[in-house]
């Protein structure tokens, strides 16, 4: 059996020593929940809105490269399953919170 290869991705695994502390109990870590899901909201919003106008260019002949238009189709639709996906998982969250017993 060759180990070569496996002792060669042994590297990649260890922990970097220059990681930022964690913050401070009780210390605010940055931007507020609500507004990091603003923001995302916003960013599918503009990616779908985008998207839409170029499938709008594109039947009617006005755009030039339709693999650009694909790329950024697929960037949405990607991006909006993400977002879905995130939804169902904070939900699901907040079902488990909800049936748990005092």
């Amino acid at each position: 059996m060759n180990i070569e290869a496996i002792q060669g991705l042994g590297a990649h695994d260890e922990v970097p020593a220059s990681l930022p502390p964690p913050p401070a109990a009780g210390a605010p870590a940055g931007l507020p929940f609500s507004q990091l899901v603003t923001e995302g909201l916003q960013g599918v919003n503009q990616q779908l809105v985008a998207s839409q106008s170029d499938l709008q260019k594109l039947a009617l002949g006005e755009t030039q490269n339709l693999h650009e238009v694909m790329v950024r189709l697929e960037e949405s639709r990607i991006s909006f399953q993400l977002m879905m996906q995130v939804r169902n998982r904070v939900l699901e969250a907040y079902q488990d919170v909800m049936r748990m017993q005092i």
